[in-house]
């Protein structure tokens, strides 16, 4: 008995040094991959680039808010995440942080001051930039933003997500494998957009599942995970990798498109996909959304022979809305002949839908996306389109396409049951073989506002 009583008080010193060592051991942040000269400077515009390959803007800047001055909520399932003000506002932002502590925040999520940051700052994949990248943004932001003194509200969770100093284990279970870029093979354009997808572009951090620990499930190519799906504020996150993955059935030049515009022949990008179109992958040059593209159709380990040299050019172009195929022949006929017994889904699609997305359910290219085979309608969980008929959606402006694109909202048009007949009958036609939706998720979607 005295032998366990031993045993178990050693247990508990031990368990208190180590929380103790957590709390008080300052972390040791990761060293430059690159050894770089002291006075080395990037060519001109190069921070700026990467600042939008890294999508900076969209959560360092609140609605309404100055650009960088933070404040803006971050939903995350612990709670909401508010983010810090990066302009070099010497009071309120970053403008006394050394490049060191600027390096420490992106590959460790360590703040200047010593404490971890919350994962919403996606450090899990910054930490595969470049030095030559890392250095570039923080003179960017240092020297060519506009300082902003902004007191950003401070994030408070409840217990214990409000212990940072458990974010430090959890960074042993998170942050895998060395911190340096590994590239998968010899091919520069492939390597080029693989880097970007893993690193500035945190495509994981949507794109792949997470762990039981809520870490990412997959940030490298190497990692059986990556990018095979996640879910993202209670919405189903498409897989981008895989024989499911629905870029597989567009073309490298379709996806390409998708990424500068928001929009090709066949989805158009909604919520915070929609997000990083506008701030982020819309100023990414021609070569770069093709590596992108390129790389996400080779991912299984097929041959890519069609990346575009240029990307979704402007202009007059003939493009005629598809005919329905074998699979979409039954819906089409049915909703053509509008016989008054149809059942009801399909009697509100041709009252609400059809103008648009057509019988067929192809919609227009670069407007209006299909509905066949849409991941955001045959997702195993159907809250993003109940919340696309209830709200409405739109679609970004960007330079290569202008026309910013907005559907109406059906909340005040249609009751529950209504939405749950409309949102059934499009998952269970021209092929889709989704399951039903209910009132009751209508309500909740509805409730919920988003």
């Amino acid at each position: 008995m005295k032998k366990a009583l031993r045993i178990l008080g050693a247990l508990v010193v031990l368990a208190v040094l180590a929380v103790l060592a957590l709390i008080y051991l300052p972390a040791k942040p990761t060293p430059p991959g690159e050894v770089l000269a002291a006075d080395w400077k990037p060519e001109p515009g190069r921070g700026q680039y990467v600042m939008r390959a890294g999508d900076c803007m969209a959560c360092h800047t609140a609605d309404g808010g100055k650009p960088m001055a933070g404040g803006r909520g971050i939903a995350s399932p612990m709670g909401t995440i508010w983010s810090s003000n990066i302009t070099p506002d010497k009071t309120t932002g970053i403008g006394n942080w050394t490049l060191e502590q600027f390096r420490a925040a992106l590959v460790d999520g360590i703040s200047a001051d010593g404490h971890h940051l919350y994962p919403a700052m996606p450090y899990e994949n910054y930490r595969f930039m470049s030095e030559r990248d890392i250095r570039s943004l923080y003179d960017y932001l240092m020297h060519e933003v506009q300082p902003v003194n902004s007191a950003v509200r401070a994030t408070r969770l409840n217990f214990p997500f409000n212990l940072r100093f458990g974010i430090r284990a959890w960074n042993w279970l998170a942050l895998r494998g060395d911190s340096s870029f590994q590239p998968a093979g010899n091919n520069e354009l492939l390597n080029r957009g693989q880097y970007l997808v893993e690193g500035a572009g945190h495509c994981a951090a949507c794109h792949s599942p997470r762990t039981a620990f809520m870490a990412q499930k997959g940030t490298r190519l190497s990692e059986a995970s990556f990018l095979t799906g996640g879910e993202l504020n209670g919405w189903s996150v498409p897989a981008l990798r895989g024989a499911d993955a629905p870029i597989q059935k567009w073309s490298t030049a379709e996806l390409a498109a998708y990424l500068a515009t928001g929009r090709n022949a066949h989805a158009v990008a909604n919520g915070d996909m929609a997000l990083a179109v506008e701030h982020s992958l819309q100023y990414l040059n021609d070569h770069d959304l093709s590596a992108m593209a390129a790389f996400l159709k080779s991912m299984d380990g097929q041959p890519v022979t069609d990346a575009p040299q240029q990307i979704a050019m402007p202009g007059p172009r003939a493009m005629p809305a598809a005919a329905a195929n074998d699979a979409g022949q039954a819906t089409a006929k049915l909703l053509t002949a509008a016989s008054p017994d149809m059942p009801l889904g399909a009697r509100l699609y041709l009252d609400n839908c059809a103008a648009c997305h057509f019988v067929t359910g192809k919609g227009a290219p670069e407007i209006f996306p299909e509905l066949q085979g849409n991941p955001a309608v045959v997702g195993k969980d159907p809250a993003a389109l109940v919340s696309v008929i209830l709200n409405g959606t739109s679609a970004p402006s960007t330079d290569r396409r202008p026309m910013r694109l907005v559907m109406q909202g059906y909340a005040d048009r249609l009751n529950d049951e209504e939405v749950a007949a409309l949102a059934s009958f499009v998952r269970s036609s021209w092929g889709n073989q989704a399951g039903q939706v209910s009132q009751q998720q209508v309500a909740k979607a509805r409730a919920a506002g988003h």
